[in-house]
């Protein structure tokens, strides 16, 4: 039976998640549907625009993403530090962006004058919506739902859009967290639907080699695109506020992974690509298993024995699930 929501995150552990969200019924979320001819390519679209507003909102940032015909795969980032330090008037301003709030937030957000009472109710809300503004479930509940809307109406029908559970992973380190994206980045070009990843649509990867070619210096800052979490360079110990790596080098390695996905021939690792790979402690056949399927690899969890290990015990869990696999792939 699968574990509740609640206990299968621990920001402690890491603040990075893969997330799957599938639709429900036959009809696509976009492309063609091959029974009727009935185009939904614009409802890529609709998905890629939310998913990139949504972390104005909230404290929680798009690392990596793919939009596929009938669901989508997204790397997110939980800043909880960032929402813990917003004041009540911008927990009540992000929440109105999505929700109506309710007749005490409305009246805080026009200036008008509350009693002590309703101002110690209020701010029982407002501490309810700050742990929502950096909830995943919140986050992918919003997008869902927006999405879910404009598709039924557009079908005339009502129902079920997603399936009910998303999926998710904890990426507990930079390896697993590096594999994750670039198996993300990659989902167009192992399911044929692009030949390579700066040419796959609807993909934060393609948003990345955009935005890194309006540059010639290698990682300059006005390479990273704005819209997704950037990459903070050199790595640390700990995963920083950013992707622990460098920009070029990802785009490199993914490359380079693209091509061997596409053509189905290793061919030489390029020198870059195979530093990155020795620096993450990661065997280049064990990487490409991984980029080719991450998401059945693993269960709740990625990461080495070490940080594994780490993890179940901040979340009480008795047994550590999958530890003979990350210990096989990661160490």
């Amino acid at each position: 039976m699968p574990k509740p929501r609640e206990h299968q995150v621990s920001l402690d552990a890491t603040p990075y998640y893969h997330c799957v969200s599938r639709c429900v019924r036959r009809a696509f979320l976009c492309g063609t549907d091959f029974d009727t001819g009935d185009s939904y390519e614009h409802r890529r679209s609709w998905l890629e625009t939310r998913l990139l507003e949504l972390p104005q909102v909230f404290a929680i940032q798009v690392a990596a993403y793919a939009i596929m015909s009938n669901h989508y795969h997204v790397v997110l980032y939980v800043d909880a530090g960032s929402a813990k330090s917003w004041p009540d008037e911008e927990v009540v301003q992000r929440w109105h962006q999505v929700f109506k709030g309710n007749l005490l937030s409305q009246k805080y957000d026009r200036k008008e004058a509350l009693s002590e009472p309703e101002l110690a109710r209020l701010k029982i809300y407002i501490e309810e919506w700050r742990k929502r503004l950096m909830d995943i479930s919140w986050f992918m509940r919003v997008l869902n739902e927006a999405i879910a809307r404009e598709a039924n109406a557009e079908d005339g029908c009502t129902g079920r859009f997603w399936e009910g559970r998303y999926k998710s992973q904890a990426l507990l380190d930079e390896a697993a967290l590096a594999a994750c994206m670039a198996y993300v980045d990659l989902n167009p070009v192992r399911a044929l639907m692009a030949k390579s990843p700066e040419t796959s649509e609807f993909t934060s990867v393609k948003k990345r080699a955009e935005k890194a070619q309006t540059t010639a210096q290698p990682n300059h800052p006005n390479q990273q695109q704005k819209q997704l979490l950037p990459f903070a360079g050199n790595p640390r110990q700990d995963i920083p506020m950013g992707i622990p790596m460098c920009l070029t080098d990802y785009l490199e390695l993914v490359d380079w992974t693209g091509r061997i996905l596409r053509d189905d021939k290793r061919g030489a690792i390029p020198a870059q690509a195979d530093k990155i790979l020795n620096r993450l402690g990661i065997e280049h056949d064990q990487w490409l298993t991984m980029t080719q399927s991450f998401e059945n690899c693993f269960s709740t969890f990625a990461g080495s024995e070490q940080s594994l290990r780490k993890a179940c015990e901040k979340l009480e869990y008795q047994r550590a699930a999958g530890l003979s696999r990350c210990r096989e792939v990661f160490g």
